[in-house]
C-alpha cells in the first residue's frame, strides 16, 4: 500500500463528520444522557477553580474553543472522548455534571480573572451569598457554539489512538493520557492496575514524592513492570513512552477478552515486592556503595526495571527455598547487578531510555545467573 493509500484509508477511519452544536443543546443532551462522561474517567483529571473560571470567561468573551471529539457508541448515544474538562465545567457551572454514583456535583462558584474581575462569587443560580448571571449572560453562554467532531463507530480502537494524540505534549504526563486510555479502552483493568499501587510492599520500596504522586507516577512504574514482563519491545529504537503505550493499550485489549490472566500477574506483582521488601525495604532502588557496603541516593528507575523484572523472572527458582534463603539470594543478585560492567554503562544519567532499556533489560532476563 502506498503512502497516499495508507493516508486515505486512515483519514477515513478517525472522522466521521462533525458540525457546530450549541452549548444548550449539549447540556441538553447530557441531562437526558445521550452524552455520555465515564464518571470514572471524569476524575482523573480535575481543573482547578481559576481553569474553570478563565475558562467560563473564555465563553463569555467569545474567545475561540477547541472542538471536542465524541464516539457514537452501538445504542446510538454518544461518549465523550476529548474536550472532558471544558465540557464538566460547563455543566458543573450550571449545576447539572453528575458523580459516579449518579448524584450532583455541588455548582460551582467563579472566581473572578483579569479580564472579568467581576465573575468573582458568580454562580449560575443566587444562593448562598452569591450573585448569578443575567438571563442575557446565561443566554449567551447557552447558545455559544463549539465543533463537535465524531468518531465513527466501526473503529471504536480510533477514540483511544486520538486521544492520544490531541493530548500528547499537553499540560497533562503522558501517564495521565495513559490511565485515560486504560480507562476508555477496559475500566477493570485500569482499576486492577491502580489497586495494585496499594499494595503494602510496592509502596515501601518506592516512595513517591509529592510530585509523582500528582503525576500518576506509580501507575507508570507498574506499567512498566508488567508490560516490560509480557509484551515484546518491536525494535530497538522504540520510545520508551511509545513502547508503554502499545504494551498498556495490547494488555488491556487482551484482558477485557480474558486472554491476560490479571489474577496470575497479579500475583507475581504481589510475591516480587514482598521479597524485595523483605530484602531491601526503601533501599531496595538506591545506589549500592561497595566499599562501604551500604545504599546511597534516590531510587532509580533503571535499578527499578533491571531489579523488579529480574526477581519477578527468578521466582521460580527462589519459590523453592525457605524464606531466608530468597531473602540472601536477593540480596546478593541485587549487589552483583550494581558491579555489572553493563549496568554501570548504561543506567547512568544522560543514557536515552530507549537505548537503556535495549542493554539493561536483557540483564533482568538473567537475573539468577549474574
Amino acid at each position: 500500500m502506498s503512502l497516499g493509500e495508507e493516508i486515505e484509508k486512515a483519514s477515513k477511519e478517525i472522522v466521521n463528520d462533525g458540525y457546530d452544536m450549541s452549548l444548550g443543546e449539549l447540556i441538553t443532551l447530557y441531562n437526558e444522557k445521550e452524552l455520555i462522561i465515564n464518571p470514572e474517567f471524569q476524575r482523573l483529571f480535575r481543573w482547578k477553580e481559576t481553569q474553570k473560571s478563565k475558562f467560563i470567561e473564555s465563553i463569555l468573551l467569545d474567545i475561540p474553543i477547541p472542538a471536542i471529539f465524541v464516539f457514537t457508541t452501538d445504542e446510538g448515544t454518544w461518549e465523550l472522548v476529548d474536550g472532558l474538562q471544558r465540557l464538566s465545567t460547563v455543566f458543573e457551572f450550571v449545576g447539572i455534571l453528575r458523580k459516579t454514583d449518579g448524584t450532583l456535583e455541588p455548582p460551582s462558584v467563579l472566581r473572578g480573572t483579569e479580564l472579568l474581575p467581576s465573575l468573582k462569587g458568580i454562580s449560575w443560580k443566587a444562593g448562598n451569598g452569591t450573585h448569578c448571571l443575567t438571563n442575557a449572560q446565561q443566554f449567551q453562554l447557552r447558545r455559544r457554539r463549539i465543533r463537535v467532531e465524531i468518531l465513527k463507530r466501526s473503529h471504536p480502537q480510533s477514540k483511544y489512538e486520538l486521544f492520544q494524540r490531541l493530548n500528547s505534549g499537553s499540560v497533562v504526563t503522558n501517564q495521565e493520557v495513559r490511565n485515560c486510555v486504560m480507562m476508555m479502552m477496559n475500566p477493570d483493568f485500569f482499576r486492577w492496575v491502580k489497586e495494585l499501587g496499594e499494595f503494602p510492599s510496592f509502596k515501601n520500596v518506592w516512595v513517591s514524592s509529592k510530585k509523582q504522586e500528582k503525576t500518576q507516577h506509580a501507575m507508570e512504574l507498574i506499567l512498566r513492570f508488567i508490560v516490560y514482563r509480557n509484551v515484546t519491545r518491536s525494535s530497538s529504537d522504540l520510545d520508551v513512552n511509545a513502547y508503554l503505550d502499545k504494551g498498556t493499550l495490547e494488555l488491556a485489549k487482551l484482558a477485557l477478552n480474558k486472554q491476560f490472566d490479571l489474577d496470575k500477574e497479579g500475583s507475581i506483582f504481589k510475591e516480587t515486592f514482598s521479597l524485595i521488601d523483605k530484602a531491601f525495604g526503601k533501599e531496595a532502588f538506591k545506589r549500592y556503595d561497595k566499599e562501604n557496603n551500604r545504599f546511597l541516593g534516590p531510587s532509580l528507575i533503571s535499578a527499578y526495571e533491571v531489579i523488579a523484572i529480574g526477581v519477578s523472572k527468578s521466582l521460580v527458582v527462589v519459590q523453592k527455598q525457605s524464606e531466608e534463603d530468597q531473602i540472601a539470594f536477593v540480596q546478593q543478585q541485587v549487589k552483583k547487578v550494581w558491579e555489572d560492567p553493563t549496568f554501570k554503562k548504561y543506567a547512568k544519567a544522560g543514557i536515552g531510555g530507549a537505548t537503556r532499556l535495549s542493554k539493561l533489560l536483557p540483564l533482568s532476563e538473567h537475573f539468577s545467573d549474574l
